[in-house]
C-alpha cells in the first residue's frame, strides 16, 4: 500500500481541509466504487469538484488501484441529452473532436451514433468497456476459474467513473435522466460509477415514488480559516514556482515575499470573509490586489533588482511591523471596493489591478505617535475643497461614531444654552472608599458603526442650528425644517466613501435595515471642519469632551 499512502499524502498536502474526504474517496477507489455516489457540499462545491477531479485524473494505475476511465461533466453546459451523451462518451474514450475531422464525435467514421437515446448510450458504454478490456496489458479475457480468474477480472473490465458537477441543474434541464443515471451500472451491465455533486441535499433532488435507489452519501465539511489561508498561500507558492521555471521577471511573486503574503492572506480573509468564504473568489480578489499592495515594498528595494532566479529570501528586505501596519491601513478600504467590483464580475482582475494601482507620489499613512498632527494637516488639506454640505456630513458622521446613540436626544434635542448642562461628567464614582473603573472613552476605542438614519438625524440638527442663515429665501418653505428635509433628501455620500472619509460596513446587497457606516476622519480633522463651517465648540456636541 505504499503507492496508496503516497498518493493520499500528496493530494492532502495540495488540498488542505480535504484530508478526510480524500482518504475516504481514495479508499473506495482502491477497492470497488459503489455504483451511485452523491456528494453534498453547500459551501464550496467548486473546490470540491476540483478535488474529485484531481483524485481520478492523477490516480496511479498500479496494483493498489484498478484501471479507471474518468469523465467529468458540468450539468450547466449539458442543455440537451445528446450533448450530455457525447460529452461523457468522448471523455471516457479519450476522443477530442477536431475541426479538420469535421468535429466528429466518438467513435469517429464508422457511422455509429450512441447519442440518440438512453438505450444507444448504454450500448456505447458496453462498447467502451469491451474496448478498454481488450487493450489492457493482461492480453485478453481469461476463461479460467478460481483465483486465476479473480486476479484478472480488474484488468479485463476497467471501472468507468462519470462525475457530474452542479447536479441540481441536471434536474432542471434533463430531469428524465436522474433515474437512469442512478441505475446506470444495473442497466448497462458494466462496471460504471456515477458521482453527483451538488450544493443541495439528495432529498431535494430525489425522484418521486422511490424510482431511484439511495446513493452512497459523502458530506463535505466546511473549510476553516487556517485551511482557506493555507490554500491562498499555496496558490502564491505555486505561482512563484511557475514564474521561476518559465524564466519570467516578476518581483510581485518573489519567493522572499512569502512571509509577507501570509499576513496579506490573513488580512484578505478577515476583510472579505464576512461576505464570501469561497476560496476561489478570495484567491481571485487577492491576486488582483497583491501587485499594487506589494509595489511599495518592491520600490524600496533600490535600483538593483534582486536575483529572482536564485530565489534567495535575503535579497528582499521585508517591512517591519510598523511598515506592515502602514500598508494594511492604506489598502484596507480597497478590499471592499475590489469585492464589490470583482465578485459580480463587473470587470476582470487585470483591468481592476491596473486601474487601482499604487501611486508612488502618494505616501503611506504613518503609524508613529509623533506623526498624528502631520497626518491631520494632510487630511484637512485633502478635504478643504469639499462643498460645505459635505463638511457637515463628515461632522455628523464623526459625532455619530463618537457619541452613544442614546445621547442624541439629550445633545441635539434642545438649544445651545442648555447643552453644557447635559454633557457627561468624567468624575469617578466612589463607594465605600474605593474608586470604580470608569468606562473607556469611545475616542480611545475607535469609531463605532452607525446607521444612515442616525446620520441624517444628526445632520438635520446641525443644519437647523448652524446653517439656516446661509440658505436662500424660498416662499415654498414656510414651516421650520422643510428646507432642511429637502436638502437631506438629496444627500449623496459615494464621493466621501471613495475618499475613505466614510467607510460602508454593511454589504451592498443587504436589503433589510438601513446601511451601516463608520467615520474615517480623526478628531483634529473634525475640529478643523467645525471651525470652517461656523461651529464654535465641537466639544459641546460630544458626549465625552476632550
Amino acid at each position: 500500500m505504499d503507492d496508496f499512502d503516497a498518493f493520499v499524502s500528496r493530494l492532502s498536502q495540495s488540498q488542505p481541509g480535504y484530508e478526510a474526504f480524500i482518504s475516504h474517496l481514495c479508499t473506495l477507489a482502491s477497492a470497488r466504487l459503489p455504483p451511485f455516489i452523491y456528494i453534498a457540499d453547500a459551501n464550496n462545491p467548486r473546490v470540491t469538484a476540483s478535488v474529485v477531479d484531481a483524485i481520478f485524473r492523477e490516480i496511479p494505475q498500479g496494483s493498489d488501484f484498478p484501471p479507471t476511465c474518468y469523465a467529468r461533466v458540468n450539468a450547466v453546459t449539458c442543455f440537451h441529452a445528446r450533448v450530455f451523451y457525447d460529452t461523457i462518451l468522448n471523455a471516457l474514450a479519450g476522443w477530442k473532436p477536431t475541426w479538420e475531422s469535421g468535429c466528429q464525435t466518438w467513435p469517429g467514421e464508422d457511422g455509429v451514433k450512441y447519442n440518440d437515446s438512453i438505450d444507444s448510450f448504454l450500448h456505447g458504454l458496453r462498447r467502451l468497456s469491451a474496448e478498454h478490456g481488450t487493450h489492457q496489458p493482461s492480453g485478453g479475457k481469461s476463461k479460467g476459474k478460481g483465483k486465476a480468474k479473480a486476479k484478472t477480472t480488474s484488468t479485463e473490465e476497467p471501472s468507468m467513473v462519470i462525475f457530474i458537477e452542479r447536479a441540481e441543474r441536471l434536474c432542471e434541464n434533463l430531469p428524465e435522466l436522474i433515474v437512469p443515471l442512478s441505475r446506470l451500472a444495473e442497466l448497462a451491465r458494466v462496471r460504471v460509477t456515477v458521482i453527483l455533486l451538488s450544493s443541495l441535499h439528495w432529498e431535494d433532488l430525489r425522484p418521486p415514488l422511490g424510482a431511484a435507489p439511495d446513493p452512497y452519501f459523502l458530506d463535505v465539511e466546511p473549510l476553516t480559516k487556517p485551511d482557506i489561508i493555507q490554500r491562498l498561500v499555496s496558490a502564491f507558492r505555486h505561482t512563484s514556482e511557475n514564474i521561476q521555471s518559465s524564466g519570467e521577471q516578476s518581483m510581485a511573486y518573489h519567493p522572499g515575499l512569502l512571509s509577507l503574503y501570509e499576513h496579506y492572506a490573513e488580512m484578505v480573509y478577515g476583510t472579505i470573509s464576512l461576505y464570501t468564504s469561497d476560496p476561489i473568489e478570495l484567491q481571485y480578489i487577492a491576486a488582483a490586489r497583491w501587485p499594487g499592495f506589494v509595489k511599495p515594498v518592491v520600490c524600496q528595494q533600490g535600483d538593483d533588482d534582486p536575483d529572482i532566479d536564485g530565489g534567495h529570501e535575503l535579497d528582499i528586505q521585508l517591512p517591519n511591523t510598523d511598515g506592515r501596519l502602514r500598508l494594511f491601513k492604506y489598502f484596507s478600504s480597497s478590499f471592499t471596493h475590489a469585492l464589490e467590483t470583482l465578485y459580480p464580475r463587473l470587470t476582470n482582475a487585470a483591468d481592476w489591478a491596473s486601474e487601482n494601482d499604487w501611486d508612488p507620489t502618494e505616501s503611506l499613512p504613518e503609524t508613529q505617535p509623533g506623526s498624528t498632527r502631520e497626518n491631520a494637516r494632510k487630511s484637512v488639506a485633502r478635504i478643504a475643497n469639499l462643498p460645505r454640505f459635505s463638511k457637515f456630513i463628515l461632522i455628523a458622521a464623526f459625532l455619530a461614531s463618537t457619541n452613544p446613540a442614546k445621547s442624541d436626544m439629550r445633545i441635539f434635542g434642545r438649544g445651545t444654552s442648555e447643552r453644557k448642562k447635559r454633557r457627561r461628567r468624567n468624575t469617578p464614582s466612589t463607594k465605600g472608599g474605593t474608586i470604580k473603573n470608569s468606562a473607556v472613552s469611545q475616542r480611545l476605542l475607535g469609531p463605532s458603526t452607525f446607521p444612515l438614519d442616525r446620520l441624517l438625524a444628526i445632520l438635520g440638527a446641525l443644519l437647523e442650528e448652524h446653517d439656516v442663515d446661509s440658505w436662500p429665501f424660498d416662499h415654498r418653505f414656510v414651516l421650520p425644517g422643510e428646507y432642511t428635509d429637502m436638502e437631506i433628501g438629496r444627500i449623496h455620500i459615494s464621493q466621501l466613501a471613495f475618499m475613505r472619509a466614510l467607510h460602508r460596513m454593511s454589504p451592498m446587497e443587504k436589503m433589510d435595515g438601513p446601511p451601516m457606516f463608520k467615520c474615517g476622519i480623526s478628531y483634529e480633522v473634525a475640529l478643523a471642519l467645525a471651525k470652517d463651517v461656523g461651529i464654535s465648540s465641537l466639544n459641546d456636541l460630544m458626549w465625552d469632551p476632550v
